[in-house]
């Protein structure tokens, strides 16, 4: 059972007189004929005119206060706010004590009026009626403005804490508007993106979420049981393997935006489930991948933001195509001084790093691949804070991509960077079985056993590859990343409605 505050128990005082007098305090039905904005709108269209307008009007009290025979009120909506004006004159003093002595910050309230204009300039409903649409038992945290000085208002929230926020969003949506915007803005980012895929041909998809393998990424999976079927299910870690099962099938573009689960750790830039956008695309490459995504990306700003040049932290970036691009070997070697081309075993690679970087702590038992993942996490990432595409990757960290002619070792393979952290992650796709099957056999050698990367052998997968599949290229992008990026926001928790959290005490 719930301790309440001395306010809640007041407040549910309150509720036991409005039902002791009949009134229900949580009606089924409301009446709205105009939003807030739309009844300003409408009012300040007809005004020059004298033209009256009625409106039927809900949303939460903001503010109230009494002054005699007439009482003020500010309610929000999902379009923003509007002020109420109740006076004895036309519901009577009985209505407007009642008001008064019943009505809360934080209850809804459905007014009913002509729209006048103040005194003071400000469009106001002339409440005619209203009646209660629901109670709020607990007081929402309430935000004070300070002016400042010069005239300057500064809002200060006062749910400010980044785990109460997390933990408690729909107090925090409720309080703080410009969270309200921050997931209007992720809402057309992801519309953003299905426009610009969606004007260019591909075709978007939907893959099991439930997953008898998983695979297509470097992750440990969420496993579930499926009682029906007496066996152990994965949650999926990427969408690949199903979608360029789709190519076999002569799809030839497909893309889809869903959701992932990684059972790893939680960071400023990584939660356990999180949204992405996959697209494979036949009959194309890495370097054709590389213009689609500064175009998408470009694209995607412009329409949400209305320019490609954003602020993110103290930096100043121009997502305006083209973008950088910097081979890995050359970006590892300018900023860690160390060339990995001359070192082909993971024992050389591992020397080297700990003779030039002592104060480093690479892993012993690592693969090479890992070691120059290690590099590029260490040294060269920060440094990548313009739009940069950093591509040939090695190919032991790579299992699902392309070798470059000639070089068995490194594979057609990009990542962008924006800002100091990875944005998304593209290949030339492998679509030999034959080659495929043997990266899978030398991932089970190379990795140990409870390694949370290995990637298992998907034996469907390979049949799928060997009726034919087309040269492919393919992407991957987490949008929370991308929704980071755009809206300025340094915590992923702050892009996701309901982030993972550990339970409460």
């Amino acid at each position: 059972m719930a301790e309440y505050t001395s306010l809640e128990k007041i407040r549910l005082q309150k509720l036991e007189e409005l039902r002791a007098e009949g009134i229900e305090a949580y009606p089924t039905r409301a009446k709205r004929t105009h939003t807030s904005a739309e009844a300003i709108a409408e009012f300040e269209a007809k005004e020059k005119d004298g033209g009256e307008v009625r409106a039927a009007l809900t949303g939460r009290i903001r503010a109230a206060r009494a002054m005699g025979k007439v009482s003020f009120a500010h309610i929000e909506d999902g379009a923003g706010k509007i002020q109420l004006f109740f006076r004895t004159n036309e519901i009577g003093k009985e209505r407007l004590d009642f008001f008064n002595r019943m009505f809360d910050i934080g209850d809804f309230i459905q007014a009913e009026g002509v729209m006048f204009r103040t005194k003071t300039g400000e469009a106001t409903l002339h409440v005619h009626d209203f009646r209660l649409l629901a109670k709020s038992v607990s007081p929402l945290p309430a935000a004070k403005d300070e002016t400042l000085e010069d005239g300057t208002v500064v809002r200060h929230a006062a749910l400010e804490d980044p785990e109460l926020r997390a933990r408690q969003r729909y107090a925090d949506l409720a309080v703080n508007p410009e969270v309200r915007e921050t997931f209007r803005k992720r809402a057309r980012i992801i519309k953003a993106l299905r426009e610009f895929l969606d004007n260019r041909g591909f075709l978007e998809v939907e893959t099991p979420i439930l997953q008898p393998l998983y695979g297509g990424a470097a992750a440990r999976p969420f496993v579930t049981h499926h009682n029906e079927l007496e066996q152990d299910m994965y949650l999926r870690i990427s969408f690949e393997l199903y979608l360029k099962r789709l190519l076999v099938g002569n799809l030839e573009r497909v893309y889809e935006i869903g959701r992932d689960f990684r059972n790893e750790g939680v960071s400023f830039k990584h939660n356990p489930e999180f949204t992405q956008l996959e697209f494979y695309w036949a009959y194309a490459d890495y370097l054709q991948v590389m213009e689609l995504t500064e175009q998408m990306v470009s694209y995607t700003a412009q329409q949400v933001l209305g320019t490609m040049k954003i602020k993110y932290k103290e930096h100043e970036i121009d997502l305006t195509p083209p973008w950088k691009r910097l081979e890995m070997r050359q970006g590892i070697l300018e900023t860690s001084g160390i060339d990995i081309a001359e070192h082909k075993t993971a024992d050389e690679l591992f020397k080297a790093i700990v003779t030039k970087h002592p104060n480093t702590t690479p892993d012993p038992h690592a693969t090479r691949g890992k070691l120059i993942d290690f590099l590029l996490s260490e040294f060269l990432e920060p440094t990548l804070i313009q739009p940069t595409f950093l591509y040939n990757y090695p190919r032991d960290i790579s299992p699902l991509a392309k070798s470059i002619p000639g070089d068995a070792l490194t594979v057609e393979r990009f990542e962008g960077y924006v800002a100091g952290f990875e944005l998304c992650n593209a290949f030339t796709e492998l679509n030999d079985p034959l080659d495929q099957e043997q990266r899978f056999l030398e991932m089970g050698r190379d990795y140990a056993a409870d390694d949370e990367e290995k990637h298992p052998m998907d034996e469907d997968y390979l049949r799928a590859m060997r009726y034919g599949m087309p040269p492919n290229g393919g992407f991957g992008m987490g949008v929370d990343r991308l929704a980071m990026l755009l809206l300025d926001k340094h915590s992923i928790r702050e892009v996701l409605l309901f982030p993972a959290l550990r339970n409460e005490e």
